[in-house]
């Protein structure tokens, strides 16, 4: 018989697997499922194993940033949508740190790439969207802007959730996207009105944190 497979414990099991590669713990199925509740046999009902477990772990990062792009709700403002898209990415990255840092680890594949691929996608959608609208010069390339803004994003990450710099630093980000984007061809004062009504971000939080 099939053993059930419990969500619950699919989350559970993939976010104590990312907290402890950031804290550096050993990670191997007895020291995963320590004090869960859990059998080591879950890993192997809910991943395949190991192999599956690291993929998952990858890929839900990309999911829920995925879940967070798509309760930005579109606007009259595209800019200001742009805007939103990569403070939702920031605010994505604050709030799930562990994950955040096993995105981006290319020993490990991800389950589903194309998924993940559609992230970036959101943003050359956005940027699309501006360009049509006026607001970008029609040979702005789109996936070329979106890199950037997901540059200036990862940046601003990197330094503050669990680096070296304060939260205040991510006030930043509205002059480097305000730069970004009128050098993309966007009016100056009416850019800035746009990236700032776009940035709001969630209050990073104190100290170390995690998944959970």
């Amino acid at each position: 018989m099939a053993r059930t497979k419990d969500p619950a414990v699919r989350t559970l099991l993939v976010e104590r697997a990312a907290h402890m590669l950031r804290t550096r713990e050993p990670v191997t199925l007895r020291a995963l499922v320590a004090g869960t509740g859990v059998s080591t046999m879950a890993v192997y009902t809910h991943f395949g194993g190991m192999d599956g477990l690291w993929k998952a772990v990858r890929q839900e990062g990309f999911t829920r940033l995925a879940a967070r792009f798509a309760a930005v709700p579109a606007s009259a403002d595209p800019v200001r949508d742009l805007t939103a898209l990569v403070a939702a990415y920031v605010g994505n990255a604050l709030d799930h740190p562990d994950l955040y840092r096993v995105m981006f680890d290319a020993h490990v594949d991800l389950e589903d790439l194309p998924a993940a691929d559609a992230t970036l996608e959101e943003l050359v959608r956005a940027v699309g969207r501006s360009r049509a609208d006026g607001r970008f010069r029609a040979d702005t390339a789109a996936l070329e802007l979106a890199t950037q803004t997901w540059t200036v994003a990862h940046g601003l990450v990197s330094l503050v959730a669990g680096g070296p710099l304060p939260a205040s630093t991510l006030a930043h980000g509205v002059a480097l996207l305000t730069a970004l984007f009128v050098h993309a061809g966007d009016e100056p004062g009416r850019c800035r009105r746009s990236v700032e009504a776009g940035w709001r971000l969630p209050t990073p939080p104190r100290g170390p944190a995690g998944d959970g």
